[in-house]
């Protein structure tokens, strides 16, 4: 049986979203049950009016919520008794094997942090994604934000902690093709970080296959993908903002007039794969990468549907048991890299 606790107040709408998205997946996943934190009589009423299976689902009681624009700091502090705090506290006292909120992004990896700490030899912690791409792929790409300036060093862990996702996830990917995201592919480009953490990658044991750029993403060409967050948050909201305008595109014009509008019926099916392709709910739920314990972060504005694909992905993590395979690839890296600058110290 798979536990997750969720954040049930978080977000912008919070138990509007998250009490239909616990039934739709607890009805999907037999074999999964909720630890639902949060004002517990507002639970229960939420959760009885989206007919969710009770009988798997645990609430716990927390009388504080996290605002959406709160300081990370303010809520880390004042704030102990959370629905978000208390959601990620199951994941360390053993009680839930992952958590998920949709709350306040700085807050959340500020509280996670605090509490589960990071893995042994990560310094920071990355926010990762799957992207769609091209003939069913998906990409990996880190980080999305949360770490706005980094050292070559810390790029190349994200590129370790990657790499060890995407196995975890994906294992018939035994040797996932790892790429440093540049404004070209030659090795003379980028700025002097993103330089001298291309010499530092080519020296890794994972298959780095050198530059690439943002249109690579969505290509079946790389599977990891990683860059500062500063850069890889510039990037996801690009592609965010492209997805909603050319969506708006398409609707405009086959509404144009009676012959567009006509046209559309018969378009009909295509239209409907376009928009299940690149519905941004599908992908919802961010990994809290680099941390002992499996944190996924759903979209603040999402839907029910959109805060169930999240619950979905730490479902996954959970049952792949992504954490312990992670922190045993880092370790095995850490330690070949260590051998390796050794040896040439000695030499």
């Amino acid at each position: 049986m798979i536990t997750l606790s969720v954040d049930a107040m978080g977000g912008d709408i919070g138990l509007d979203v998250t009490a239909p998205a616990a039934a739709a997946f607890l009805n999907k996943q037999s074999n999964a049950r909720l630890i639902m934190v949060g004002d517990s009589t507002k639970i229960q009423a939420a959760l009885t009016q989206a007919n969710a299976p009770l009988d798997r689902i645990e609430i716990v009681h927390a009388s504080e919520i996290v605002g959406m624009d709160e300081a990370p700091q303010h809520a880390l502090k004042n704030k102990k008794d959370s629905s978000m705090r208390i959601a990620i506290q199951q994941v360390k006292d053993g009680k839930a094997q992952a958590a998920v909120s949709a709350g306040n992004t700085g807050a959340l990896m500020a509280t996670a942090r605090f509490i589960l700490k990071t893995l042994s030899g990560i310094e920071r912690p990355a926010i990762a994604k799957f992207m769609p791409a091209a003939q069913g792929h998906c990409t990996l790409m880190l980080d999305l934000g949360a770490n706005v300036d980094c050292t070559p060093e810390q790029i190349n862990q994200f590129a370790i902690m990657g790499n060890e996702l995407y196995r975890a996830l994906k294992p018939e990917c035994t040797q996932p093709r790892i790429g440093l995201l540049n404004i070209g592919t030659e090795d003379i480009k980028g700025t002097e970080t993103v330089k001298q953490t291309f010499q530092l990658m080519q020296t890794m044991p994972f298959n780095f296959i050198g530059n690439v750029e943002a249109n690579h993403i969505f290509s079946n060409e790389v599977d990891v993908i990683v860059a500062d967050g500063f850069i890889g948050n510039i990037v996801l909201k690009t592609i965010e903002g492209t997805v909603k305008f050319s969506s708006g595109i398409i609707r405009h014009e086959f509404k144009r007039n009676w012959l567009t509008r006509l046209s559309a019926i018969a378009a009909l099916p295509v239209i409907n794969g376009f928009k299940k392709d690149l519905d941004p709910r599908r992908y919802n739920g961010a990994i809290f990468l680099g941390l002992r314990g499996i944190v996924i972060k759903s979209h603040g504005g999402t839907d029910a549907t959109g805060f169930a694909y999240a619950l979905e992905e730490a479902y996954h993590e959970a049952q792949a048991d992504s954490l312990t395979k992670i922190e045993q690839g880092i370790a095995t890296q850490i330690a070949t890299v260590t051998a390796v600058a050794n040896e040439e110290q000695a030499a």
